[in-house]
């Protein structure tokens, strides 16, 4: 290792405790124990432009262990991306690009927001996965090209693999063999509470052995050259690889090897004396011309010749008549996917009936052929959700173009690898039970940080599944879904809702949920596909005079017409009003709101869920027909009964209430 390559991992390592402690916040152990793999990867094997940050056959870098952000920016820096002096002053202060953990779109040179550890892992993942499908479906087009051609990085920490979602992640890319993805494992056998001879003292490389990757130990973390060796080795493997680093967390520093250098900044005297030790001026965010102009012109010295090859063939392609191959490019650069949904095309029968999971199944199934860049699977739940796609193959190793991906029981990595595969602009699914949708949350969460156009399709989604019990029917996940920031949640009540949901779906650039029921269902006459987007609308309109409302959602809206059919021949004239998404509705215009939900007009609502959401809409909480404790194992019309959620009893209750409501008036 030359002297010039140990004053830039040290420049490297002082600008980020320079960051870390003007903002009095950070990780310095990472930073001063992980310096040279960051180092050694941006130097040597990144292909990287950081002029054009989203140059789209970049080689992608995760830092799944995002804790690691002072690090991160600092390598930027000095590597050329466009983040100036002052952004890295500004180190997890309001509205800088240096945010506290790595935030997509908003630093360039990162490929995805993490922070909660294992998350990245399961990313990169899917952006290996994303890189293999892609890669193959442009050599369908064009044999041989480079058009997709690149690796996928990710550093993690000891945090990382102990999540569990890191281990489902991996055994799926196993599974695959996804041979571009290669993981490096800063291996420092400490985390934020102690050493981790108390919490994690497995063998990583038998575990890995078992996972049949291929395994590289590099016994020197600090050697730079040991490092960028096993890097190049990796990249010839025909299998995913680890690179185990054996580092010193906190290296250098007073606190070296131990918990107390993870996340607490170095005292002023721990800084000089190592600023000192580098032979580098005590002088705050101090960086040399030399080091910047060093480091610089190696990445620019090695990757100018791939890119200019590489930009020789996109030009090329660009000239050919090759529509395959310009769509890659659409997708990849504009993020251009363009699926002509159009659901006058999708023939519905009126004697329509059959479950709402069959009927989402055939939408889905009218979609597919329309673009390679939509695909998706299940948590080993295809066969109950319905959401393989008949007219494609099953995605392997053998056959990396199958748009059917077998997730396996592994809901959040599912989620994780989805993330991945959203972050390289492909349109994709995801399937589980809604209970189950418990098991993805994080994953989700991200997708709705990073407004990702994930799309979730959870189906059983009430007690009317009856005999599989409380532990598979949902109570609270639906409030859950409708309270994530950025994210759409759909119910749809019928096929038309459902075609409605998707229209919605493929047009607009967002996370969404699909909750789709079991249960059978006819076509309501009412019902209105192109009326989805506003998030609800009338599907039963008063005759003589509005004595009240009833919203509902999903299989409920049947149960609504019912209820308010018996009323009227009662003599009470009630609207009902279909809400297959709340967020939607919530950003109409308010005087849609005051139209469809007048104020001075009782207001009920029945859906099979937590009851507490719909106090926004309902005139008084009882009101509410909803769930609030968990369900029960038998038939369904026992359990409704059970319950108390059947026709009679919501009608004998709204009855009481109507006329109660008389009363007062």
């Amino acid at each position: 290792m030359s002297k010039m390559d140990n004053k830039i991992i040290n420049s490297i390592k002082v600008l980020a405790l320079d960051m870390i402690d003007k903002a009095k916040s950070g990780h310095p152990g990472i930073v001063l124990g992980a310096a040279p793999i960051m180092y050694a990867l941006y130097k040597d094997h990144l292909n990287i432009i950081p002029s054009k940050p989203n140059w789209f056959n970049r080689d992608r870098f995760v830092l799944s262990a995002g804790h690691g952000s002072a690090l991160l920016y600092s390598t930027l820096y000095h590597a050329g991306y466009e983040i100036d002096s002052e952004e890295i002053k500004n180190f997890r202060q309001l509205n800088s690009i240096t945010p506290g953990h790595p935030e997509y779109k908003v630093t360039p040179g990162v490929d995805t927001s993490t922070g909660p550890l294992g998350q990245g892992v399961a990313n990169a993942v899917g952006m290996a996965l994303a890189e293999r499908y892609l890669r193959s479906i442009a050599n369908m087009e064009k044999s041989k090209t480079k058009l997709i051609d690149y690796y996928t990085y990710c550093l993690c920490g000891d945090g990382d693999l102990m999540e569990g979602i890191a281990y489902e992640a991996l055994s799926f890319a196993s599974t695959q063999n996804l041979n571009k993805l290669i993981l490096l494992y800063d291996h420092n056998n400490v985390s934020l509470d102690s050493s981790t001879d108390i919490t994690f003292d497995e063998d990583i490389e038998a575990r890995f052995e078992a996972l049949d990757f291929n395994i590289i130990r590099v016994k020197n973390g600090n050697n730079y050259v040991d490092i960028s060796d096993a890097i190049l080795d990796a990249k010839k493997s025909k299998r995913p690889s680890i690179i185990i680093v054996d580092t010193i967390i906190g290296h250098d520093s007073v606190n070296e090897g131990t918990s107390a250098s993870h996340g607490k900044p170095l005292s002023d005297t721990d800084l000089a004396n190592i600023k000192s030790k580098y032979g580098l001026a005590n002088m705050a965010f101090h960086v040399e011309k030399e080091v910047l102009d060093y480091f610089q012109n190696a990445i620019i010295d090695r990757v100018n010749k791939k890119y200019k090859e590489w930009l020789e063939e996109y030009n090329h392609i660009l000239e050919e008549q090759n529509e395959g191959l310009h769509n890659i490019i659409n997708l990849l650069e504009r993020n251009a996917m363009i699926i002509d949904f159009d659901n006058t095309k999708f023939k519905i029968s009126d004697d329509y009936h059959e479950e709402l999971r069959l009927s989402n199944h055939k939408v889905m199934n009218f979609i597919a052929p329309k673009s390679p860049f939509f695909l998706g699977g299940s948590a080993d739940l295809s066969s109950s959700c319905k959401t393989n796609l008949e007219k494609s193959s099953t995605m392997s190793e053998k056959n990396p173009v199958g748009k059917n991906i077998y997730f396996g029981v592994r809901e959040h990595a599912m989620g994780g690898i989805l993330n991945g595969m959203a972050l390289s602009n492909l349109k994709v699914f995801g399937s589980t039970f809604l209970t189950f949708s418990d098991y993805l949350k994080p994953a989700l969460r991200m997708s709705a940080l990073m407004n990702l156009p994930v799309i979730y399709i959870f189906t059983h989604d009430s007690f009317l599944i009856g005999e599989d019990g409380p532990t598979h029917e949902p109570v609270e996940q639906l409030t859950m879904l409708r309270t994530v920031p950025n994210l759409i949640t759909f119910r749809p009540a019928d096929i038309n809702e459902i075609m409605g949901s998707w229209e919605f779906i493929l047009k607009n650039h967002c996370p969404t949920t699909l909750v789709i029921s079991k249960e059978k269902r006819s076509k309501y006459k009412y019902t209105n596909a192109k009326f989805v987007k506003y998030g609800a609308y009338m599907i039963r309109k008063e005759k003589y005079h509005l004595d009240g409302i009833i919203i509902a959602t999903g299989s409920e809206v049947e149960l609504a017409l019912e209820v308010a059919q018996n009323l009227f021949l009662a003599g009470r004239d009630l609207r009902v009003v279909s809400m297959p998404s709340m967020e939607l509705f919530l950003k109409q215009n308010p005087k849609y709101e005051e139209q469809l939900l007048p104020r001075d007009v009782p207001v009920f609502v029945i859906e099979a869920g937590a009851s507490l959401i719909w106090n926004r809409f309902a005139t008084k909480p009882e009101y509410i027909f909803g769930l609030d404790h968990f369900g029960a194992s038998g038939k369904k019309d026992d359990v409704s009964k059970y319950l108390k959620f059947t026709k009679n009893d919501i009608l004998e209750r709204m009855a009481k209430y109507l006329e109660e409501n008389d009363n007062l008036i």
